[in-house]
This record gives C-alpha cells, structure tokens and sequence, in this order.
C-alpha cells in the first residue's frame, strides 16, 4: 500500500537494462558493438532524455551513457548528468530484504522523482533488481506512489533458461550457493532433491573465477538422470551452452573443456 497519493507531478522510476557484454572490456570485441545490437529502439529514447539515475556503479553507468549518445544525444552532457550510488550494503548482501536502513536511504535517493524528474535505475549489465540490487529502490517507488515502467532488454536469466532445454513454466533463481565445500554439497543436492521431486527447475549464477568449482560440484552432487545447462557470455559473439544429463557431464574426461567459463554464466538445472 503507498504511504502517499499520487502527485501528477511525480516523475517516473524508470528500470533500464544494460547491454551483458559491461565488464568484459578485455573479451568482448573491439570496437563496441553499437547500443541498438542489445537494446531496443524505445529503451535507447528513454535512457537518452533522463538526466537523474540510481546506479549500482556510476562509472559503468557513464560507459553505457557514452554508448547511448553515440545513438541517440543525450539530454544533458554527460558531466551534467546526476548520478546517485546505491549504499554499499545492497552492493554486498543484496537489497530485496526489507530494512529500515535501505529503505530510508532508497526514499532519499527518490528525492528528484518527488520534484517531477523521471529517473533511471541500472545495474551494471542487465536488468536492475533481478540478480541485481535495486529492489529496494523499486519498493520505496512504489510506497512514495512514484510510477515504476521496465524497460525492455536484456535478462541473463531468462535467456539461459530458454536455452537450457528444461521446464520454463516452473522455475526458481537459487541465487549463489555457499563456497565452503560441505555447504556447497548440501544446498545443491537440496535443491537436486526439490527439482526432482516438483519438476521446478533451478537457477544459479557464480563470480565467473569461481565458475569452474561450481560446474565440478554441480556435475559430482546432481543426480545422474538431472539435466544441467551451462550458458557463458550469453549475447557474446563467443557464447556458448551446453546442456546434458548429469551422467553425460561426468562421461567427459574434462566437463570444463572448451567452455569459456572465465566469462559471466548461468547454470540450469532440473528434471
């Protein structure tokens, strides 16, 4: 329930997605691929007329302001342009728990919305809020009654899902799992034992250096008959998927061969 009415002069919570290939400077190609090759037409508009934004890093959020401008100009300079930080904390822990502390400082940086200004809410690549902080953002939006408008673009979640081959009519993001080895073992063989018994599938994501460790306890914790999907740099041209049972993933000598997983990847698991 908001905590006010609507103001007509309010302005919009805009939630703008990103291109996936921010922080692979080093891997993707050179030069850039143009904004338009990862966002639509109308998501380029909006993010060139807003001048106010919530950010998860303010230097990622100015490389991909530099891209929008070379499609469509920018309202204001990029210099002129008013970038607020999300805290540390939603950094660290994430942000999709209520607390009294986030939720003080997401109304604080809702302040130039409340003055009739649109803004825009961007993670470093993909859609703010969906394995992304800024969740509280969108929460205080909705209590202060600011419009809040998705934008379309891309989701690695979903993507890697699609391609996965496994049930997308039930599924859950699992989130990371924990890196002690016994903790680790348990949380997937708990959410092997959930996907296997409700047909949900299961989705997880890791710190790409920590991706090959991942990959060898999914594929020796899974039961043999699950099915398990690995999508690296998903949108990059060197992208790659590979989807099998697990008994299938343990027959090759080195499960981790070829698969370019110092790249960001989902995992997908499930019946």
């Amino acid at each position: 329930m908001r905590d006010t009415a609507p103001d007509l002069r309010t302005g919009t919570l805009y939630l703008v997605p990103t291109p996936l290939d921010f922080g692979l400077r080093g891997q993707a190609p050179a030069p850039e691929p143009p904004i338009g090759d990862w966002l639509p037409q109308d998501t380029v508009r909006v993010a060139a007329r807003l001048t106010h934004w919530i950010s998860e890093n303010a230097k990622s959020t100015r490389a991909f302001l530099k891209r929008v401008d070379a499609s469509t100009p920018l309202a204001a300079p990029l210099q002129e342009q008013q970038i607020a930080e999300l805290p540390r904390q939603a950094h660290k822990k994430g942000d999709h728990a209520p607390a009294a502390g986030l939720d003080a400082q997401a109304r604080a940086l809702l302040a130039p919305a409340l003055q009739g200004h649109d803004m825009g809410l961007v993670s470093e690549a993909g859609m703010p809020a969906v394995a992304d902080p800024g969740s509280s953002v969108v929460r205080a939006a909705h209590a202060l009654g600011v419009p809040v408008r998705p934008l379309v673009g891309p989701v690695s979640l979903m993507m890697a899902l699609a391609c996965s081959g496994l049930n997308g009519q039930s599924f859950a993001f699992a989130g990371y799992v924990p890196q002690e080895a016994s903790e680790r073992a348990r949380r997937l063989r708990e959410l092997d034992t959930l996907a296997l018994r409700t047909g949900q599938t299961q989705i997880l994501i890791e710190t790409p250096y920590r991706n090959p460790a991942l990959l060898q306890a999914l594929v020796q914790h899974l039961q043999p008959q699950t099915r398990l999907a690995v999508c690296c740099g998903l949108g990059l041209p060197q992208q790659l998927t590979r989807s099998a049972t697990v008994q299938q993933w343990r027959q090759r000598r080195d499960a981790a061969a070829d698969l370019p997983l110092d790249l960001p990847a989902v995992f997908v698991f499930g019946a």
